[in-house]
Formats: structure tokens, sequence, C-alpha cells
């Protein structure tokens, strides 16, 4: 008799389940479950203060208070991280200006993740990280204040990128940037997620952005979500629970 071979089931690029997080007497996230495939896009959304950004800190590793489970391609992440756990899940930054060094140059910026991480062929790698996201190489010994908002977010997604990330992690990466230049980082997102196959886990205030760069939508509030949606769901209106309705209609898709 042939030997019966099951199917090999892919792990989800992060795995969250009940999570718990607490600042000192206040419960920020209250039994938390969520699933982003390898290669899928999940966006949460809801206003200042429900949690999302508490949320966004505990998978990255920068806030420790929490409890529960959080899977990272099937791996269990701890409060303390492995160099091979934060190599897998980089993060990109609100704020392009205060998320880089101002005395370091571009070069000095990108070279650092290569140097901590042990890659080779820096040179070469700085390079097509900046070709990667449509910048001139003569950017490279420019400091932070001699580009653009946009210039400067664009760094900040070639750093996360260097060190080949299974999932990014993007809090608000568009929110301090001018609306002209918005749409050009979002496509830029679009494009690499594409190319690389990664894994994204968006947490926005804006319903537009969400939709634009992610398949499914977590609508968040007061620190749990309230409904799951899809991005043809959110495009349509047809959503479900009453605080999700509001946050449509505020945004006027």
């Amino acid at each position: 008799m042939g030997t019966l071979t099951l199917p090999q089931l892919i792990p989800p690029a992060l795995l969250i389940e009940q999570l718990h997080i607490q600042h000192g007497q206040h419960a920020v996230v209250s039994d938390l479950a969520l699933h982003l495939p390898q290669g899928g896009s999940l966006g949460i959304v809801g206003e200042s203060g429900c949690g999302k950004s508490s949320l966004l800190k505990a998978v990255a590793g920068v806030d420790n208070h929490w409890q529960g489970s959080i899977q990272l391609l099937g791996n269990p992440l701890r409060q303390q991280r492995t160099k091979a756990q934060r190599r897998h899940l980089q993060m990109v930054f609100q704020d392009p200006l205060a998320s880089l060094n101002p005395a370091h140059t571009v070069d000095e910026i990108l070279r650092e993740p290569l140097q901590i991480h042990g890659f080779d062929q820096q040179e070469a790698r700085i390079l097509k990280a900046l070709d990667n996201v449509a910048l001139p190489r003569a950017l490279r010994f420019r400091f932070p204040s001699q580009l653009s908002g946009g210039q400067r977010q664009r760094i900040g997604i070639a750093r996360a990128l260097l060190v080949e990330p299974q999932v990014l992690l993007l809090d608000e990466p568009t929110s301090a940037l001018d609306v002209s230049v918005q749409a050009e980082v979002l496509n830029l997102l679009l494009e690499l997620r594409r190319e690389l196959g990664l894994s994204y886990l968006l947490v926005s205030h804006d319903l537009a952005v969400v939709a634009h760069l992610c398949e499914q939508v977590a609508i968040m509030q007061h620190g749990r979500f309230v409904e799951l949606s899809s991005r043809e769901q959110l495009a349509a209106g047809t959503l479900i629970h009453p605080y999700s309705r509001e946050l449509f209609n505020a945004a006027a898709l």
C-alpha cells in the first residue's frame, strides 16, 4: 500500500490569540485575535486611543506589557525577541523624520541594519535598496534634513526591506506626508508587496488608506475588533456594526 502524504499546512505570517495589553490599571487591548496569511495584507482602523498603535508596538516588540500568544510564521514570539525574529518583522514608522538619525547620512542609515544582521555585499544592497524605492543613488550621502518628507519615508521603507523581512508593520505610513505624496508612497508599498511577497499589517485612522493597501480591514474600538470586512465590503459601505458605519460615513469614501 502506498504512503498517504498529507498536505502541509502553511502557517500564517502572523497569528495572534487572546492578546491583552495592560498599561497600569488601564486595559488597552482585550482578548484580541488576528490572522494574517502569508502574502496577505490586513489594515486595522479606528480613532485615536482605540489601541491600534499599542497592538502594533506589541507585535514589533517595542511594548512588552502584553499577555497572550503572538506567532510569526508558526513560531511563538516572546517579549524578548531574537535577532532573527527582529529581522523577519520590520516596521515603517509614522514620522520618517523622527525615525531617522539626523546625524547620519542615508548611506549610514541603510548600512546599520546590514551590519547588525551580518549581511555581506553591503554596498550593492544599499544601491539596490535605493533603486527599489525609486530614489536617486546620489542621495546616499545626504542627511535626512536635506530630503523631502516623501524621500525620508522611502528611506524608512528601504531600511526596513534591506534585511529581507517576511512581515512589514506599517504605522500610519502616510499620515505625516503631504496629500500629493501619499498616493506615491502607497503605490510604492503595493508594488513592493507584490514583487517581494511580503505580508503587511497596517494601522491607520484613514479608511481610504486602508482600502487602498489592504484586502482585509479590521475595525477597532476600545481595544477590541468590532468587525472584519473585505476591501470590497468597505468600498461598498456594507458594514454591520454601528461604529463601523459611523467611521465610514465620516470618511465619505
